[in-house]
C-alpha cells in the first residue's frame, strides 16, 4: 500500500533535487537545464532551416534549369531526341559543377539517358531506382535529392564534390512516351556555407548559454541572500548572539521571520510560566515542612523522629523534582549562553579559600570562547559540586580542563590526587543520597545532583581512574557555538 507513494519523491528528486539538497543548486540545475534544452532546440531549428532555405534556393536554380533543357528540347526531330545549345557557361564547361541530362523511361523500370551536357564530360548522373516510380506518381511535379553516390565508381561526384539533383518527367508534342529531364549542381559550396553557419551558430549559442548560467547563478546567489540572512539570525539566536530576529526581509519571508520571532516569544513565555508554576510550588511546599521539621525538633519520642525523618525525605524529594523541572525548563531555551572560563575562575577563587587550610591547589584550563549552552546557575552548581568533591577528596591537587568535541558538544574533566574510588562503586557513587564515607561530612546529594542537570540538558557524565592517583569525572555537555 505505502509503495507506490515512496516512489513520487524518487522520480522527483531525480529531476528537481531530492529533500534535504541544496536549494541554491536544485534551482540552478533546474535553470541551467532549461537553458541548455532551449539553446539546443534552437540551434538544431537555426540550422536546419538554414540549410533547407540554401536548399530551397538551390532547387529554384535547378527547376530553372530544368525549365531551359524543356525548350530546348526537340523530341519530334527526325534522329530522336535532341536539344539546342543551352545558353548557360557552365553547362558548356566540362566538371564545371553544373550538368543536366534528358533521359526516358524502359522496359524494366530503369532510366536511360538520351542526351547529357557537355559538362558531364561523358560521366552521368546517378540516377536512384526508385526515381521513375516516384516521377509517376507525381508526374510534371520536381523531385530533388543529393546525389550522395556521386558519378564515379569511386562513390564521388567530379572533382570529388556532392551533387543536388532535380528530375521531373514531362510530355512533349511529336512524342507519345514521356521524358525525364535532370538537372544536377555543386553543392559544395552550400554544404561549406551550412557548416560555417552552423559552427558560428553553435559557438554563440554557447557563449550565450554560458553567460546565461553564470547570471543564473548571480540571480540565484543574489535573490536567496535574504534567506541566508535568515538563516545566520537563526543561528545567532540559537547560538545565545541575539534574543530575536532584528532584520527587516522582503515580503516573501518576512513572514516567516515574523513566525520565528513568536515562536521564541512562546518559548520563552513557557519557560517563564513553568519557572513560576516551580516557583509557587516551591512556596507551597517548604513552608510546611519547614514547620514540620521545627515542631518535631521540639519533640521527643518515636513518632516525632519519625516525623522529623520522613519530612526531611519529602523535603529532599520536593527539591529533587523541583531542580529537574527548573533544569528541564531552562534546557528548552534558547539563546542562553554561559561562559565557562568565567564560571570555572569563580569556582576555583572560592573552593581555594575553603580549603585553604588544607593547602588545596586548583589548576583549571579553559578556552575564553568556550560557552555553555545553559543558564549561568546551573553550570555553578554543577561545576561547584564537582570541584567541592574533588578538593574535600584531594591530597593536594585538583585539575579541570574543558575543551569543545565539535559536535556541539563540550568535554569538562575534573580530576584529584586523591584515594580515588573503585570501579565497583562508581555507578552506586552517582545515585540520590548515596555516601562513600560515612566519616567525610555531606548529605551524598552532590553528585546525583549533577547527574539531574547534566541529563536534563541532555549531557553525560563518567567516571574514571585519573593518572594523578584520584578520580577522574569526565563531563559531557552542550555548547555554544562562537
Amino acid at each position: 500500500m505505502n509503495e507506490p507513494a515512496a516512489a513520487e519523491p524518487k522520480t522527483w528528486g531525480r529531476w528537481f533535487g531530492r529533500p534535504g539538497r541544496s536549494l541554491t543548486r536544485r534551482l540552478i540545475w533546474l535553470a541551467s537545464a532549461w537553458i541548455i534544452v532551449a539553446l539546443v532546440v534552437t540551434g538544431w531549428a537555426l540550422t536546419t532551416q538554414y540549410q533547407e532555405t540554401a536548399l530551397r534556393r538551390l532547387g529554384n536554380v535547378l527547376a530553372d534549369t530544368i525549365d531551359e533543357v524543356v525548350i530546348a528540347t526537340d523530341a519530334g526531330a527526325p534522329g530522336g531526341v535532341t536539344v539546342a545549345e543551352i545558353k548557360d557557361a557552365r553547362t558548356l564547361r566540362p566538371l564545371s559543377g553544373k550538368y543536366w541530362a534528358v533521359a526516358e523511361p524502359s522496359a524494366d523500370g530503369s532510366l536511360r539517358v538520351l542526351v547529357r551536357s557537355p559538362s558531364l564530360a561523358g560521366e552521368s548522373l546517378t540516377i536512384p531506382h526508385d526515381l521513375p516510380e516516384r516521377l509517376n506518381e507525381a508526374f510534371g511535379e520536381t523531385i530533388s535529392y543529393n546525389d550522395l553516390d556521386g558519378l564515379r565508381p569511386n562513390g564521388e561526384g567530379p572533382l570529388g564534390r556532392p551533387l543536388r539533383v532535380a528530375a521531373s518527367m514531362k510530355h512533349l508534342p511529336g512524342r507519345t512516351e514521356p521524358l525525364v529531364f535532370l538537372a544536377g549542381l555543386d553543392r559544395s559550396n552550400i554544404d561549406a556555407d551550412t557548416r560555417q553557419f552552423a559552427t558560428f551558430t553553435w559557438t554563440a549559442l554557447l557563449v550565450l548559454g554560458v553567460g546565461l548560467v553564470i547570471a543564473v547563478f548571480l540571480q540565484v546567489q543574489i535573490g536567496l541572500r535574504p534567506l541566508y540572512s535568515l538563516r545566520n539570525e537563526i543561528a545567532d539566536v540559537r547560538k545565545g548572539r541575539a534574543a530575536r530576529i532584528a532584520h527587516i526581509y522582503p515580503v516573501e519571508i518576512q513572514p516567516l521571520a515574523e513566525q520565528v520571532n513568536r515562536l521564541l516569544d512562546h518559548n520563552q513565555e513557557t519557560v517563564e510560566r513553568q519557572r513560576t508554576h516551580v516557583g509557587n510550588l516551591a512556596h507551597a511546599l517548604k513552608t510546611p515542612l519547614s514547620v514540620m521539621l521545627a515542631e518535631a525538633g521540639t519533640q521527643k519520642g518515636v513518632l516525632p523522629d519519625m516525623v522529623r525523618k520522613q519530612t526531611e525525605v519529602m523535603k529532599a524529594q520536593v527539591d529533587h523534582h523541583l531542580r529537574r523541572a527548573r533544569a528541564a525548563a531552562r534546557a528548552q531555551l534558547l539563546g542562553e549562553r554561559t561562559p565557562i572560563a568565567e564560571v570555572l575562575d569563580e569556582m576555583a577563587v572560592m573552593l581555594e579559600r575553603v580549603f585553604e587550610t588544607k593547602g588545596v591547589e586548583i589548576d583549571w584550563r579553559a578556552p575564553d570562547e568556550l560557552g555553555f549552552r545553559g543558564e549561568r546557575q546551573d553550570l555553578q552548581e554543577i561545576l561547584g559540586n564537582l570541584m567541592e568533591n574533588a578538593c574535600k577528596w584531594a591530597k593536594r591537587r585538583v585539575r579541570i580542563s574543558a575543551g569543545a568535541t565539535g559536535l556541539g558538544q563540550m568535554v569538562v574533566v575534573v580530576e584529584d590526587d586523591g584515594p580515588g574510588l573503585p570501579e565497583e562503586q562508581r555507578e552506586a557513587a552517582l545515585q540520590r543520597g548515596m555516601r562513600m564515607d560515612e566519616t567525610t561530612p555531606g548529605s551524598g546529594l552532590g553528585l546525583s545532583i549533577v547527574v539531574e542537570l547534566v541529563r536534563a540538558y541532555g549531557g553525560k557524565i563518567t567516571l574514571a581512574d585519573s593518572d594523578m592517583g584520584g578520580l577522574r569525572v569526565l563531563l559531557e555537555l552542550p555548547t555554544a557555538e562562537i
